[in-house]
């Protein structure tokens, strides 16, 4: 089964997130998704990061028991900070029977020769690259191993979600409804 792995803090997970995921389903080879919740990107600050449980029960309240989307929590459990190849071998052993490839913004490309073992990586694990932000379609090198991916473009990103909230703004529509509840409730972002 061919299994893409759509890594990301989710801090929070928002309507972008899951409409990216439903397209992938729809419209690449993809059968099912599981979101890998990051404890700590090592190429991003980690100072406005809520705690790893909080960000994982938003993820599972996103998906909310769909059967095409899984939820893992497999980096909290592994070296800090994590690895994507890492990851990979780790599933890879685990789950014998799934292929797995990546999701990823092709913001990531323009970085990914600094990810550890990137080499090994583009040789095992196949690529989907969907449109991110407003960068020239231009890709740059290390394009081996990869589609890309025809998404619509979702200009939200969380770190918008975090500012909105901080600012007393209205984000109730930007986050599927469980996860606008829990952040709601839980007063997230408002410092």
């Amino acid at each position: 089964m061919l299994t893409g792995l759509f890594f990301g803090s989710f801090n929070p997970i928002h309507i972008g997130h899951m409409a990216l995921a439903e397209y992938m389903l729809g419209f690449t080879p993809i059968e099912q998704i599981w979101f890998v919740v990051s404890p700590h990107n090592p190429l991003k600050k980690k100072e406005s990061l809520l705690a790893d449980h909080h960000r994982l029960e938003m993820v599972h309240l996103a998906v909310d028991h769909d059967p095409r989307f899984r939820v893992s929590d497999i980096e909290f459990r592994m070296p800090q900070p994590s690895y994507t190849i890492d990851t990979l071998t780790y599933l890879e052993e685990k789950y014998p029977d799934r292929k797995f490839s990546l999701i990823i913004g092709s913001d990531n490309l323009e970085t990914f020769h600094k990810w550890k073992n990137a080499s090994k990586i583009i040789e095992k694990y196949h690529r989907f690259v969907y449109p991110r932000h407003s960068e020239s379609d231009e890709i740059p090198s290390l394009t081996e191993n990869l589609s890309l991916v025809n998404a619509p473009r979702i200009e939200i990103s969380s770190s918008f979600i975090r500012q909105a909230i901080k600012e007393g703004k209205s984000i109730r529509y930007f986050l599927p409804e469980k996860v606008f509840k829990y952040v709601d409730e839980m007063n997230f972002y408002k410092k």
